[in-house]
């Protein structure tokens, strides 16, 4: 599904990812851990295709990156869901118009688009807040807003970049589940994330970077 061969990316005078090499097969959650720096949220935006490798090649579903026309690339990130650790809500819009915004730019109609989205509402218990607006929710009710967001529109992959950054232990213990949840309908999950409660004795791969290397791989 995922597979990166000798990938590398700098920035000015510094690297960012130096020489990674990995496969993620269709349907695994894999979590990519290191500290602040380490090259995590760069990888998560070269397969997001925000970003372009220096050196290397990335195939996602087969078809290697590098060699998509630029046209192509809109297509590719519809079967992506993205979870950003800074959220991104629009404050001026209900929980339902934030998680049904990717759906109405498709066109989507109307009776399905409602169907879709409270059921993406209720598999992160939020169901019961889909008229709130994002300030009035706490910073956990608003990450479970930006899953929810992230797996409407059903994609094969989602990437997410430190999603429990702003919530408690608590918290991001049920964002794991909801994770595990989804992963069970064969959707592939990459988690980037720093802190290790978070894939402890989860049985899941953990690939390991540091200052931009990939250091080595180890079951949580």
């Amino acid at each position: 599904m995922i597979h990166f061969e000798k990938v590398s990316k700098h920035y000015d005078n510094q690297t960012a990812l130096r020489d990674v090499t990995f496969s993620i097969e269709k349907g695994e959650m894999v979590f990519i851990t290191g500290p602040s720096g380490s090259g995590k949220t760069t990888l998560l935006k070269l397969i997001h295709l925000a970003e372009k490798p220096d050196e290397g090649t990335i195939s996602i579903a087969e078809r290697e990156t590098g060699k998509l026309k630029e046209s192509d690339i809109p297509l590719v990130r519809r079967d992506m869901g993205y979870i950003f650790q800074d959220f991104r809500l629009l404050n001026n819009r209900n929980v339902f118009d934030n998680v049904a915004l990717a759906l109405r730019i498709r066109g989507m109609d109307d009776s399905e688009l409602k169907t879709r989205v409270f059921e993406s509402l209720k598999l992160v218990n939020l169901r019961h807040k889909a008229d709130s607006f994002p300030l009035a929710l706490s910073g956990g009710e608003q990450q479970r807003v930006v899953i929810a967001r992230a797996i409407v529109s059903e994609p094969a992959i989602i990437l997410a970049d430190e999603p429990t950054g702003n919530v408690d232990p608590d918290t991001s213990a049920g964002i794991v589940r909801t994770f595990k949840e989804i992963n069970v309908k064969g959707t592939t999950i990459l988690i980037a994330t720093h802190n290790r409660e978070l894939f402890r004795e989860t049985g899941r791969r953990v690939l390991k970077l540091y200052a931009g290397n990939l250091v080595g791989e180890e079951t949580g």
